[in-house]
């Protein structure tokens, strides 16, 4: 009887490991400052895709972040502009978030983003629920 119980329970955690290798891999990427991590995060999440694109991937912004959605903005290193990236990335299914907190703390309006942005209240909330309660993966770029 105990050869046949750890038998089954091999058998029920190899189907359970089988049936999450199947999903879909889920991962937040965490942008707080744009000048360092803007362009190196959207080549990150363009590459990512290129090698696994069934790959579900939220991008949230707070801080200093949020400057690589406002609407003309550009990475100061290069002169590269944001918005065509996120744009090209957002096509391939890449959500993009901006904190309301930092909005308010930096007298920001929706209307100074461009128009591939969503809204969450709160970065750091929405960054600590996808790990915890929807089990995301975390990237810092």
């Amino acid at each position: 009887m105990k050869k046949l119980l750890q038998c089954l329970a091999a058998s029920v955690a190899l189907l359970t490991m089988g049936a999450y290798a199947a999903g879909s891999t889920e991962v937040v990427y965490h942008i707080d400052d744009a000048e360092s991590q803007g362009i190196k995060g959207l080549r990150n999440i363009r590459n990512h895709l290129d090698v696994s694109p069934q790959t579900k991937i939220i991008v949230v912004t707070h801080a200093n972040g949020v400057d690589i959605m406002m609407d003309g903005a550009k990475d100061k290193k290069n002169g590269i502009e944001y918005a065509p990236l996120v744009g090209a990335l957002k096509s391939r299914g890449v959500r993009f978030e901006v904190c309301e907190i930092t909005l308010k703390n930096r007298n920001l309006k929706k209307d100074q983003f461009i128009l591939d942005t969503d809204f969450t209240p709160s970065g750091v909330v929405r960054v600590a629920d996808l790990q915890y309660q929807n089990h995301f993966a975390y990237i810092k770029p």
